[in-house]
């Protein structure tokens, strides 16, 4: 029997093998006439995000999408909405957010208040960094910086290019 699927992105996205399968599943099946991908997110992970994307993507080419953006469709979670044909949002939905953040812990100062001191040994000297229980050096935040920049500027040319916006746009 012919119909319209719909598939939840709710809550963080992570690298999530069955939501992506369940995604592709629908793209291959031959009664599936379109995808409606409801999104209530406020992101994830860039590899989730991307794995999400890249699936919808693949379903897209083969049929019509649509995002439904509930509440919020945020970071990783406009991403996935960025790879249907389609967004459909409520006045009152929050759908954007372009950036990637990598948030740690610094409790050196607490560890040294109770006097615990923590030992690393390592492969190399960015192994395991930053880490939280040690200052983090200025080598580490260049590499993670890096990775941070690599990851937004590939949001960005996603974004432009499933939008058609230019770079100053």
């Amino acid at each position: 029997l012919q119909h319209v699927a719909r598939v939840e992105v709710k809550g963080v996205i992570t690298q999530n093998a069955n939501l992506v399968r369940t995604i592709e599943a629908l793209g291959r099946n031959r009664n599936v006439r379109a995808v409606i991908v409801t999104i209530d997110s406020p992101g994830g992970t860039v590899a989730g995000s991307e794995a999400l994307y890249t699936a919808i993507r693949r379903v897209a080419a083969a049929k019509p999408t649509v995002a439904v953006v509930e509440g919020t469709a945020a970071s990783g979670g406009y991403i996935a909405a960025i790879g249907t044909d389609h967004i459909v949002t409520r006045e009152t939905s929050i759908a954007g957010s372009i950036g990637v953040v990598a948030q740690f812990p610094n409790v050196v100062r607490l560890l040294d208040t109770l006097g615990v001191r923590v030992e690393a040994i390592r492969s190399s000297p960015l192994k395991a960094m930053p880490s939280g229980v040690e200052p983090t050096s200025p080598e580490a935040l260049a590499a993670l910086r890096e990775i941070i920049t690599d990851s937004y500027d590939w949001f960005q040319r996603i974004v432009k290019d499933r939008r058609g916006l230019s770079d100053d746009q």
